[in-house]
């Protein structure tokens, strides 16, 4: 009698175990296909001991389609699969950026990886919380965690008054706004290059501007331009680019950062793109699959155009993929500009004086990403 359980047992294991193969194996494959990059996608699920499908997602199609694949092969499951946003968000599964520069990490703690940055005014999808901090998402894609003090979580009404209010933008690199129309009183904040505001009243010196979070207070107008006309007039040229990416000269490097107060590499490209009113990509190995090749056969580089993009890594072999690590804009006479310790320019020409030698040993290729 007991030989027989002892057999029940181990052929219930055994077939416990094949479902579980199989939940995997059919998990990855959906992964594969919703969710290749998860950076801009959230499919994290898996098959526990017991056979329950346990995990978050905040693609409802992702998961049908898993559940679908699932009863087909008729493989048993118990579904526990969280479709965010999350339930403990209640109706506020919006919100927009309150601070200047706001810091989001790769984990929900101070200590985790900067993973990005997101500007004044930045509107986000809110998808989930741990404790004070939030998983949002970007308008490029990007999910990351941001704590509680950095952007005003709001309704779908909230969000939609807000978006439709009429906005001004912040122009130059860095500034204040003041709590009243004059430069020597008490600052609200500081601003930078890229900050949105909602457009309150207008003198003939100041903008009056409100917060995300309802704060009042007052911008220089040589500072900034209203939104809608600076959208209408901005356009992505060459001659912008450059003078755009010169006016960013000397910014530290600061891995994460996507702003004047610190940039990466791809976050250098980024913010330049961002302020001639194009939005890339967040990162290097996102950029890389965006625009247009440009030809460089042999390391030519004569038919590139101020404002191509460099990327830079490790080309592909028999047992490894290509990696995408580093991007820089090109600006002409073999000169490219790139974040590197700090914003600056190198070349690629052996007998120039800036000529950086382990850059044009990991050149990859060039896009052209200007609309």
């Amino acid at each position: 009698m007991i030989t027989r359980l002892l057999g029940f047992l181990a052929l219930w294991l055994l077939a416990g175990t094949g479902f579980s193969q199989t939940s995997a194996s059919v998990i990855e494959a959906v992964r594969q296909q919703y969710a290749l990059d998860g950076r801009v996608a959230l499919f994290r699920v898996k098959a526990d001991s017991t056979g329950a499908l346990v995990g978050k997602t905040n693609l409802p199609e992702a998961k049908r389609d898993l559940l679908a694949r699932l009863d087909a092969q008729k493989v048993p499951y118990n579904d526990q699969i969280q479709v965010l946003p999350s339930s403990t968000l209640e109706d506020k599964t919006y919100g927009v950026v309150t601070v200047s520069v706001a810091n989001l990490r790769s984990d929900p703690r101070d200590a985790a990886e900067l993973a990005t940055q997101a500007l004044l005014g930045m509107p986000l999808r809110v998808w989930d919380k741990d404790r004070g901090w939030y998983q949002v998402q970007t308008p490029d894609g990007y999910i990351a965690w941001m704590d509680f003090g950095g952007f005003e979580r709001m309704t779908k009404a909230q969000f939609d008054a807000w978006e439709g209010a009429r906005k001004l933008i912040f122009t130059q690199p860095v500034g204040f706004c003041y709590s009243n129309p004059d430069r020597e009183s008490q600052t609200v904040s500081d601003l930078v290059a890229g900050d949105v505001l909602a457009l309150v009243s207008e003198s003939p010196a100041f903008y009056g501007v409100r917060y995300p979070d309802g704060r009042i207070g007052f911008v220089n107008r040589a500072d900034a331009q209203l939104f809608e006309q600076w959208k209408a007039k901005v356009v992505t040229t060459e001659e912008s680019l450059v003078s755009t990416a010169r006016r960013l000269m000397g910014i530290p490097y600061l891995w994460g950062g996507t702003s004047v107060k610190g940039m990466d590499c791809s976050g250098f490209t980024k913010t330049v793109y961002f302020l001639n009113g194009q939005t890339l990509a967040r990162d290097a190995s996102q950029q890389v699959n965006m625009g247009t090749l440009v030809p460089t056969p042999d390391n030519d580089f004569s038919q590139l155009r101020p404002g191509d993009l460099l990327f830079f890594g490790t080309p592909a072999t028999g047992e490894k993929a290509e990696r995408v690590v580093h991007v820089g804009m090109w600006l002409g006479n073999n000169e490219f500009m790139h974040a590197s310790g700090h914003i600056r320019v190198a070349s690629l020409d052996p007998k120039a004086a800036n000529f950086n030698e382990f850059e044009l040993k990991r050149f990859l290729r060039a896009k052209r990403v200007k609309k």
